[in-house]
């Protein structure tokens, strides 16, 4: 059993306009004592933009009284949301949803220090999910991939975009190349490129036609029932790829977000080396059970120190709090459970 530490609330709303509704799913980066936090921060039209603060101790030490992203263009005119934060090369990549009303498509911002971002523009592709669902029906995927694409139709319309949400960059090159996990629904699946310019509506065709072979991760155990989806980047440690995703499952009190952990080859992160069958923790302190919406832990950003995994997540997507869990003990479990 593995010891899962509750840290209790890191961040909540305050009155300034941008944030006076709620403040969730964060990305974190450690650098010496201080933890960076870029957050999602909702005001009371339901705008979204990406706030930012600085972590000693779990305590919060600085914190701008105005987001560092915010909607400026109409692909994103409803929000800028749930960032996740690598750094790679020199360069700090801040990977976000960008969301207009009806599409929610992955966008970018690099940095040389870990505050000044400037946008880089949208890295999916502009494809509906009606043509990318006839691209990738032969690639070898789960018949549950068409149903989503069926259920977002029906609930959006049939222009409706690919939805692209909860892409993290790795922070390291594989085979001299850029390694990407993002999520279209149910699974987790992962993407290669030499260059963002790469990411061009027909390089994404090209993989479209052989994503069976590029899925990471699938549904598989009790609490993964509805999908999965990417939560912090991925954690290099000697024994494998430590990612930390998020799990939904459907219940008839309706859905219920945990959160869990596999270990992915170093080498080769298609190859899963242990996953956990029980979620790593889920929904049980008030503030995780009720808020803007109910049930919810939803971990986007993780930072190590002293061998320890400090896990930051949204909690009923209106505050944000931490776990945290030993990485060896962690890891040991994870290598118990090969798939």
């Amino acid at each position: 059993m593995l010891k899962i530490k509750d840290e209790g609330i890191i961040l909540e709303k305050t009155n300034l306009e941008f944030e006076d509704k709620a403040v969730l799913n964060p990305a974190c980066i450690q650098e010496d004592d201080v933890t960076h936090m870029f957050y999602r921060a909702v005001n009371h039209d339901d705008i979204s933009s990406i706030g930012y603060c600085q972590l000693k101790d779990k305590k919060v030490v600085k914190r701008l009284g105005n987001p560092v992203l915010f909607p400026e263009f109409d692909y994103e005119k409803k929000g800028v949301e749930d960032p996740r934060i690598t750094y790679l090369d020199g360069i700090y990549y801040l990977l976000y949803t960008v969301y207009d009303g009806k599409d929610a498509l992955i966008s970018y911002a690099t940095s040389r220090d870990p505050v000044n971002f400037t946008k880089q523009g949208l890295i999916s592709p502009k494809i509906s999910y009606d043509e990318a669902e006839d691209i990738f029906r032969g690639s070898g995927i789960r018949e549950r991939y068409m149903m989503f694409e069926k259920l977002v139709k029906e609930r959006v319309g049939r222009d409706v975009l690919l939805f692209e949400k909860d892409a993290s960059l790795f922070p390291k090159k594989i085979n001299n190349m850029f390694a990407l996990l993002h999520r279209i629904l149910p699974g987790i699946q992962i993407i290669y490129f030499e260059s963002f310019s790469q990411l061009t509506d027909n390089y994404w065709r090209d993989y479209f036609k052989n994503l069976g072979d590029y899925i990471v991760l699938d549904p598989l155990y009790w609490f993964e029932g509805r999908n999965i989806g990417g939560g912090c980047p991925p954690i290099e440690t000697e024994d494998g790829w430590l990612i930390i995703y998020h799990a939904v499952e459907d219940t008839p009190f309706g859905k219920i977000y945990h959160a869990t952990a596999a270990l992915l080859d170093l080498n080769n992160p298609l190859k899963v080396l242990g996953r956990l069958a029980e979620p790593l923790f889920s929904p049980t302190a008030f503030w995780e059970k009720s808020g803007v919406t109910d049930n919810i832990v939803f971990p986007t950003g993780a930072v190590v120190r002293d061998n320890r995994l400090y896990i930051y997540y949204g909690a009923a997507d209106t505050v944000i709090a931490a776990k945290s869990v030993d990485l060896s003990e962690l890891l040991t479990e994870l290598k118990s459970r090969p798939q």
